[in-house]
């Protein structure tokens, strides 16, 4: 029996992903004409220390070398974005039918701390998550299950008592290795493989007929 559901944040509760990447896109190319948006893609559900790597390989640089680490903190930290504004329209009214109907949530994510209690606090929606954790807590994040693990752990849940809903090829693969049931939001933007996932969801408000279908255990 499902008794709690887990989110991945970027590219789930918020559509992120792609602001993320055209800005990201937009002030490397200053530097890297050659570079397309679509070598980015990879960097979709990576956490921050996997993605510097990527860069830095992407980019013919030594991850560790401090002008490399320089450039990087100024991409970082140039972009501000409106995190409201890009909240899935159906979330707030989501997670309050969950509470209504006994679910506990938590929250999953490979961001920072700092950026997921920003995105909470501005969207006004951190009230409802009982548990918040983000990948840098863990020397490897998604495709790594743990951080699934120890969210069940803090949450008291057992695999099969729990629906991750998530997005990224890293992020269902993370759910699958901790053996949770998983919902995958389909984005035709980025290439995901979302094929280990158990159910495929077009929108977010499609999460109450998942779990009925858990629930009746009429499964896909």
């Amino acid at each position: 029996m499902i008794k709690a559901v887990i989110f991945d944040m970027d590219g789930v509760l918020i559509d992120s992903e792609i602001v993320y990447l055209r800005y990201q896109a937009e002030k490397l190319q200053k530097s890297y004409p050659w570079l397309k948006e679509e070598h980015l893609y990879p960097l979709v559900g990576m956490d921050n220390k996997e993605d510097k790597i990527y860069l830095a390989d992407l980019l013919g640089h030594d991850a560790n070398d401090p002008a490399f680490l320089k450039e990087m903190k100024e991409l970082s930290d140039g972009i501000c974005v409106n995190y409201r504004s890009i909240m899935r329209e159906t979330v707030p009214e989501l997670l309050e039918t969950l509470r209504r109907n006994g679910y506990r949530i938590g929250l999953a994510s490979s961001s920072s701390r700092s950026n997921i209690m920003q995105v909470l606090g501005e969207c006004g929606i951190g009230p409802y998550f009982e548990c918040v954790v983000s990948g840098e807590q863990f020397a490897r994040s998604k495709p790594d299950p743990e951080i699934y693990r120890f969210a069940m752990r803090q949450m008291g849940m057992q695999p099969d008592e729990c629906l991750v809903v998530e997005d990224s090829t890293y992020g269902v693969q993370a759910g699958y290795a901790a053996g949770v049931y998983i919902a995958a939001l389909r984005d035709t933007r980025f290439p995901f493989d979302q094929s280990l996932a158990d159910f495929h969801i077009e929108s977010l408000d499609e999460i109450p007929h998942v779990l009925t279908k858990l629930r009746t255990q009429e499964l896909p």
